[in-house]
């Protein structure tokens, strides 16, 4: 289970950090991604870290503004989100996977999501 917390409403140019919490003892062989999705839309890639933190990627609409990480002794992935713009509004979510991957398709655990409202 993943538990996804940390949205809000923010100005444009703030900052948020979005938390996900797992609940599982293998952490660690996850790799941890964030989607984001607008109403009528596909979901997508925002960014994804591997397991023992020691690659990531991201995606070129928040490169530079937006960073992954984790604590895997918290079971728990972060993103800091700086500089919000108001095309970053959306619900994010986080996702858990074996593969690293940015294809939302081969991500088998998701969390609920979190609204993130930008305002100009």
């Amino acid at each position: 289970q993943l538990v996804e917390s940390g949205g809000g409403l923010v100005q444009a140019g703030g900052s948020l950090r979005l938390s996900c919490t797992a609940s599982t003892r293998m952490f660690n062989n996850y790799n941890m991604a964030w989607f984001r999705q607008t109403p009528g839309k596909e979901r997508k890639f925002v960014a994804v870290i591997s397991g023992s933190a020691a690659s990531t990627d991201y995606s070129a609409s928040v490169k530079g503004r937006f960073t992954i990480s984790r604590d895997n002794a918290k079971s728990t992935v972060f993103l800091q989100m700086n500089n919000l713009q108001p095309e970053d509004t959306a619900v994010y979510y986080c996702a858990a996977d074996f593969d690293f991957t940015s294809d939302s398709s081969e991500y088998d655990y998701w969390g609920q999501g979190t609204q993130v409202t930008v305002s100009s």
